[in-house]
């Protein structure tokens, strides 16, 4: 699964269009690397988010390409 779409997935960034962005300006990174908004995410990857002054990093649980809102967080584990 492309990373930006797993970031609206799993509701980790609001909008595909904006995850997009984040990984064009290296925000987000798989495994300690910079990550296209084409990446692949796969299960068990860590997957770092930086926010403005903070930076959220999760681990791939599962991959689904629909997942009610409550589900969400069900797809990774928070790592800091």
């Amino acid at each position: 699964m492309r990373v930006d779409k797993f970031l609206k997935v799993s509701r980790l960034i609001k909008r595909r269009t904006v995850a997009k962005e984040a990984c064009e300006t290296e925000r987000i990174t798989i495994n300690g690397k910079a990550a296209k908004p084409s990446a692949d995410v796969k299960v068990g990857d860590v997957v770092s988010v930086k926010f403005g002054n903070g930076e959220v990093t999760v681990r791939v649980r599962s991959l689904a390409e629909h997942v009610p809102k409550n589900e969400a967080s069900d797809l990774y584990e928070i790592l800091s």
